[in-house]
């Protein structure tokens, strides 16, 4: 295909094998879609393509992902708002016809993937190109139509096949702040003014990604959004995230969507393929950190003296 369309704060570009979404910069765009940029999602990763009536004299295109196949949307499990979703293009209304074209130059593409899923009627003519004065066809989508329809092809995919946000990521909690090196390693490091003593107590956290085995994301926008690490074997945990040293709060204003989501997405896509990853040691700087972190809580009475011993010798083991 090769062909662009521009709509709203977004430009999709259709590649042979692929739909690359361009975000525009700008204030009036989300800034999630700042973050993102750029989000280059292969036709096997699509489940289905809609053309919907917007608001405000627009139409929507939606290209519906599979499920399993982008971390970010599934670690966002349904959450983000309907302006913040990166598979929506906001078209003014007079470019209907050119939207209709484009969503069934997507589904004839999916059919060719997925012949047993879409039904012939679906598919264009191949030499069907748009003019000024295309109408809709037959199966143009209602106004009323369903996002997802009974033809989109919803089988998991084995992995993920859109890349995650990429390289180190770090966002500041209300109690504390995260980062991530970008493959193997998380940290929590809890702020004076908000952390719980559960959270002082256990001190400063570091995860290796091949401990983990999920992330839960619940977003900053709703009253108990927090980010948790979820460890393999199932070990338990406080019921409480405020309580809970793999988790961190947001509180209102801190850990926006734009920063915690792709964080989320980017430690879950890694420990996806943890098992591709080396095991990391510890480097003795960042371990001789965390000691002397711990003494000064140890010496202001946060930690007992057997908390103490406990943890130090917990740590010279990672060396």
């Amino acid at each position: 295909m090769g062909d662009v369309l521009a709509g709203n704060q977004a430009t999709w570009e259709f590649e042979s094998d692929a739909l690359v979404i361009r975000f525009d910069r700008g204030n009036r765009t989300p800034r999630l879609f700042s973050v993102l940029r750029e989000r280059r999602v292969p036709h096997e990763a699509l489940a289905s393509v809609t053309l919907t009536p917007g608001k405000r004299g627009t139409v929507v295109l939606h290209a519906v992902p599979r499920p399993g196949a982008d971390p970010l949307m599934e670690a966002a499990a349904g959450q983000l708002a309907e302006h913040c979703d990166p598979y929506r293009l906001v078209l003014p209304a007079d470019r209907e016809t050119l939207a209709e074209y484009y969503r069934d130059e997507l589904r004839s593409v999916l059919a060719r993937r997925v012949p047993s899923v879409w039904g012939a009627s679906h598919a264009p003519d191949a030499d069907m190109t748009p003019t000024a004065d295309m109408t809709p066809g037959a199966d143009a989508m209602p106004a009323a139509a369903a996002e997802v329809t009974a033809d989109a092809d919803m089988t998991p995919t084995e992995r993920f096949l859109v890349a995650p946000p990429a390289g180190p990521q770090s966002f500041k909690a209300y109690d504390g702040k995260a980062s991530f090196d970008g493959h193997g390693e998380v940290a929590f490091r809890w702020s004076w003014t908000g952390a719980s003593s559960e959270k002082w107590k256990a001190g400063d956290q570091t995860f290796q990604v091949r401990d983990l085995c999920g992330v839960e994301w619940r977003s900053p926008d709703v009253l108990d959004g927090h980010l948790r690490l979820l460890p393999r074997g199932g070990e338990p945990r406080a019921s409480q995230p405020d309580r809970d040293p793999a988790s961190v709060v947001f509180g209102l204003g801190y850990g926006p969507v734009h920063l915690s989501l792709p964080f989320a997405a980017a430690v879950l896509a890694a420990i996806r393929t943890s098992d591709r990853v080396p095991a990391r040691v510890a480097a003795p700087g960042a371990v001789a950190e965390r000691i002397r972190h711990l003494g000064e809580l140890h010496q202001a009475g946060l930690v007992t003296d057997e908390e103490f011993s406990a943890k130090k010798a917990e740590l010279l083991a990672e060396l």
